[in-house]
């Protein structure tokens, strides 16, 4: 019996290229955020440290978990949809979540790379990076959620953080 050529577009994925596909989408969001705290590590320690920083600032330590278990939550919403071949607005869907990938890797090398060469207008910059991933994310939520609801759902919790980052990162530009 031949197939469709229909068919094998609708089909999910190979449990194989499935499982592939998670550990790079898992890997990508991952990797994003490694890097950007790769390249700043210095500038944490360094001007943040001395930084007046909103009274609501969490300990620094507890960055690194929340955005780890935030980037492992992306990648999987990501992998979720990337499964749905046959969805209508998938491929939108996958567009803006490069979109807001894409602005979350600018916000780290801004807000704290590029601090110590321009001042305060790295600050404002970096305000300016998040009020857009900020409404690319919810845009991504509202994609995500015509093709698969549980992936809309994962990441909920990174908007929600991003929409508090985002009044550290005001408070940070305000007063220094």
């Amino acid at each position: 019996m031949t197939a469709h050529p229909t068919d094998t577009a609708t089909r999910r994925p190979g449990l194989a290229a499935q499982l592939l596909a998670l550990l790079v989408l898992l890997a990508i969001p991952v990797g994003v955020g490694f890097l950007g705290s790769a390249l700043t590590s210095e500038q944490v320690d360094g001007w943040y440290a001395q930084a007046d920083v909103a009274p609501w600032n969490p300990p620094n330590w507890v960055f690194g978990p929340v955005w780890t278990v935030l980037y492992l939550m992306m990648g999987l919403a990501a992998w979720l949809v990337w499964r749905e071949r046959a969805a209508p607005g998938r491929s939108r869907a996958l567009s803006l979540f490069a979109v807001q990938l894409v602005l979350n890797g600018l916000w780290t090398p801004i807000f704290f790379g590029a601090y110590p060469l321009w001042g305060s207008a790295a600050l404002w910059l970096a305000f300016a990076v998040i009020v857009a991933m900020i409404a690319a994310v919810g845009l991504t939520v509202q994609a995500f959620r015509r093709v698969h609801g549980l992936a809309s759902v994962l990441l909920l919790p990174y908007l929600v953080w991003i929409l508090y980052a985002s009044t550290l990162n005001l408070y940070i530009a305000v007063m220094n």
